[in-house]
């Protein structure tokens, strides 16, 4: 049994061994009774944040406190989530859980945490799909004519991204070890200066979210050959999935709810309910189709399953790369 996955599954039978009788005496108290803090390691503004902010008011309007967003920014995530580790296990410390969660596992060869072991899995919110645009220039205008240029083209096309271990880079390092094609990573500091450059062409491709790129998709100033999950995405349902020229491949960026462990289940199971009631809300749901997120509800058990498969997944993306931190 992979590491990852046999960690977590250790981890599910013990929480299920909690004496029930302090089970008990949390489910007594009356939480929220202050402010919940909800530690988000990507800048204002980005699109993690943005989806940590909506659920965010939908959680202070339905459990009667504000829960307020603290961004820790730095070393690509790891600083909010040692934050979070080092805080008390009483629920009013969150971390908004993304795939840099994954990725850092294996991209950081000595972190002062095990993020499987150290952080508790609350609740799964979306998951949002990347789309393959091209400049209009590359002769190219369907992901089988794409990966036939790469392939008559090794090491020719440059392929653009927000930067180094970033989920972008990440998605297109999975295409190139799946499809066995050879590509030139040029790394930029954030996706907006990325597309400037894909734009006029001094890079001819990028993995990006669709939220991103859907005005220069609709401009006509990029050309869109396919998503990166399995399934359709609804803000480009004319997309095909990249795995039907590829099969194997899936990428999605997902992001979730984590507590420090030791965290009461009584108090996951309250804050797992109170998501998942926002999940199923049409309003909530309609402002996150608009940021390109697919609403994917889950146990606490099931998010923790899927944090481990990625781990596990992106790690050998990692070491086929060759990735190190900046």
């Amino acid at each position: 049994m992979p590491c990852y996955r046999r960690r977590f599954l250790e981890l599910a039978a013990g929480a299920a061994a909690v004496p029930a009788v302090s089970r008990l005496g949390w489910a007594q108290l009356d939480y929220p009774s202050r402010p919940v803090r909800l530690v988000v390691g990507t800048a204002a503004g980005s699109v993690q944040d943005i989806l940590s902010r909506v659920i965010a008011q939908w959680l202070s309007e339905r459990l009667g406190q504000p829960f307020v967003i603290d961004n820790r920014v730095g070393a690509g995530t790891n600083l909010a989530t040692e934050a979070v580790v080092r805080a008390p296990a009483d629920g009013y410390t969150l971390l908004s859980v993304g795939p840099s969660s994954a990725v850092n596992a294996t991209l950081y060869p000595k972190l002062g945490f095990n993020f499987i072991r150290d952080i508790a899995p609350v609740a799964s919110m979306v998951h949002q799909s990347q789309v393959v645009v091209v400049n209009p220039s590359l002769p190219v205008k369907t992901m089988g004519e794409f990966l036939a240029y790469t392939k008559a083209n090794p090491g020719k096309v440059n392929f653009a991204s927000s930067g180094v271990g970033t989920g972008n880079q990440l998605a297109v390092e999975l295409f190139k070890m799946v499809a066995g094609v050879d590509m030139v990573h040029v790394p930029y500091r954030g996706a907006g200066p990325a597309m400037i450059d894909l734009i006029a062409g001094q890079v001819e491709v990028m993995f990006v979210s669709p939220v991103v790129a859907m005005e220069h998709i609709k401009s006509g100033k990029l050309r869109a050959l396919a998503v990166t999950t399995v399934k359709r995405d609804e803000l480009l349902p004319d997309l095909p999935p990249v795995a039907d020229t590829v099969p194997g491949y899936e990428s999605s960026a997902w992001f979730g709810l984590g507590a420090p462990h030791g965290t009461p289940g009584e108090l996951v199971d309250l804050l797992n309910k109170a998501v998942n009631a926002g999940l199923a809300d049409p309003k909530m749901r309609a402002r996150y189709t608009e940021l390109g997120g697919g609403i994917v509800a889950s146990t606490p058990a099931a998010f923790g399953k899927l944090i481990a498969d990625e781990t596990e997944k992106w790690g050998r993306v990692v070491k086929f790369a060759g990735l190190k931190p900046n």
